[in-house]
């Protein structure tokens, strides 16, 4: 034996070997680490730099050593002191360590896209179509993150009224309401959704919109709302009707005053309670590559729920997915449009060798229904204000062979002198509030103000005012708009009338079935909840001849 181990013997000393001690594995054992491996106090300090080495999933693993030699030395695990917890930030690793918490990426997708309408002014429907693209959900998440993001949005009002009572104050973090009001919703509105799953999930969502002294908070106000759920007050219907309307209907009190002064308040009631049963999407055939004989013998092949509609050719369709690739589609064979978009073009009544002008085309349904009732022959001018939108245009005439289509961008507000009374007909399917399809897209009553439906308003009187002026004598002028609002449809056509006697009302084509012309007035107001299509006004004038 050495000279020095001899030493040590005598001494009481244990011998230092020179790396850490091993266990089977191969692993260097906590508590064994040379010396030369540690700080002056405390747990090993990571040397060189170097990063941690990685797992499968390229996540540097807590704990492990590094992979770079110590002079030598083994490099042991550090040891968090008891005293002292690890610090942990959004890039630490350990965060990961946690289970993930059931159903979170519906909630986290639901979440993204209420925060774009909400915050960004985004709509619904894109946005929706956005976050599920590409997504990875399951059907069933999917259908879930759908569901959360509507009735979150078509209840808003009414959650919000609700949420003010829990809390201690209104001028909430915008981030944080939103996640409130997801919470709500699952909590009043879901009856399937657990009361700790609506909680845990919000909770986790304040964590990853890094806001997580505010978990507390979220976690106190939902509790709060569960165990107040059965003393929540509401206004009373007697001594507040307008307000009790507008929480009830989660609709803006001005709005529902609006609707209340068109309709009375019996009809009024009808039209915002109405919600479709069955989701269901509309389409027609292209009547020259296909026609009415042609479409049905392709929906025999497919799978999908078929069921025809009202107006001619017209057919609702369930149960197909992702329907905009669909090898039929794709090659022309039929588009989608609702009923109520293809009797405005309808109200025009083209013949074949006519020349129309569509003033705001875009995306174009309306144009291609005309050009296909035209056999394909004349010309049907297309215009839209933005050149991205008319290439819109272009592409539904492209798949569908129409060639006697004319996309343009251009300003209809700025006159065309050239084309004074050079038109067989003019189609002004107005800017609007978009109010007749509230049913279908509930985030269009948080969008609108009083503000923005008197521009509207103004909008519609100037851009009748002009392109009136393309029509022959003897030609149509019809004017449409999706809104239920009579300031925007029937009084405006009305003031048009008295303004321009050169044109007079005329009753729309018996095309349009009689079940919805039994209602026609000054033009023809569509109701969903009374005639089962979207929300539009019709009105067809003729322009007298000298």
């Amino acid at each position: 034996m050495s000279e020095k181990f001899e030493k040590n013997k005598r001494e009481g000393r244990k011998p230092q070997p020179g790396g850490a001690v091993k266990g089977r594995d191969g692993t260097a054992k906590f508590g064994n680490r040379s010396s030369a491996a540690r700080g002056q106090n405390g747990p090993a300090k990571p040397g060189n730099g170097n990063s941690a080495p990685k797992g499968r999933d390229g996540a540097a693993r807590p704990g492990n050593r590094s992979s770079a030699p110590m002079r030598g030395k083994a490099y042991g695990r550090p040891q968090f002191r008891k005293d002292k917890p690890p610090v942990r930030d959004d890039r630490s690793p350990l965060r990961r360590e946690k289970p993930p918490v059931e159903g979170m990426e519906s909630r986290r997708t639901a979440l993204q896209v209420i925060r774009k309408v909400t915050e960004d002014n985004a709509y619904a429907s894109l946005a929706l179509d956005s976050a599920l693209r590409g997504s990875g959900l399951s059907a069933a998440d999917r259908r879930l993150a759908t569901r959360l993001v509507y009735d979150t949005l078509d209840n808003m009002i009414r959650l919000d009224y609700v949420l003010n009572q829990v809390m201690a104050r209104e001028d909430t973090d915008i981030k944080l309401k939103n996640i409130l009001r997801l919470g709500a919703c699952q909590l009043l509105l879901e009856d399937r959704i657990p009361e700790s799953a609506a909680t845990n999930t919000s909770v986790q969502l304040c964590t990853e919109l890094g806001m997580e002294g505010l978990k507390g908070v979220c976690n106190g106000i939902l509790r709060n709302l569960i165990r107040k759920k059965d003393e929540l007050v509401f206004p009373d219907p007697e001594k507040e009707p307008d307000l009790w309307h507008s929480v009830q209907y989660s609709l803006p009190e001005w709005l529902w005053i609006k609707l209340r002064e068109d309709y009375g308040t019996e009809e009024a009631e009808l039209i915002i309670a109405f919600r479709e049963k069955e989701e269901s999407i509309t389409i027609r055939p292209n009547l020259i590559l296909e026609g009415e004989a042609g479409l049905e013998k392709v929906l025999e092949k497919k799978i999908w729920g078929k069921k025809k509609g009202t107006v001619p050719f017209s057919w609702h369709i369930t149960g197909a997915m992702d329907i905009a690739r669909d090898a039929d589609f794709l090659r022309g064979a039929f588009s989608i449009q609702s009923e109520s978009s293809m009797m405005a073009a309808m109200a025009i009544a083209p013949r074949r060798g006519q020349q129309i002008l569509d003033c705001c085309a875009a995306p174009g349904g309306k144009t291609c229904l005309m050009a296909e009732l035209m056999g394909g022959t004349g010309r049907v001018q297309a215009w839209d204000l933005h050149e991205h939108r008319t290439e819109l245009i272009a592409a539904q005439a492209k798949r569908l062979g129409l060639d006697n289509i004319r996309p343009v961008a251009r300003d209809a507000l700025k006159k065309r002198d050239d084309l004074a009374e050079s038109m067989d007909g003019v189609l002004l399917d107005a800017p609007c509030s978009g109010l007749g399809v509230l049913a279908e897209k509930p985030d269009i009553k948080l969008r609108v103000s009083e503000e923005s439906i008197r521009e509207l308003t103004e909008l519609q009187a100037k851009l009748l005012d002009t392109v009136c002026e393309y029509v022959k004598p003897g030609g149509t002028l019809v004017y449409s708009t999706c809104s239920l609002l009579k300031c925007e449809n029937e009084r405006q056509a009305a003031a048009f009338l008295e303004r321009h006697p050169e044109f007079r009302a005329e009753k729309l084509p018996e095309s349009i079935p009689q079940a919805f012309r039994q209602h026609e007035e000054l033009g023809l107001q569509l109701l969903p909840n009374r005639d089962g299509v979207e929300g539009f006004y019709i009105c067809r004038m003729k322009k007298q001849e000298a």
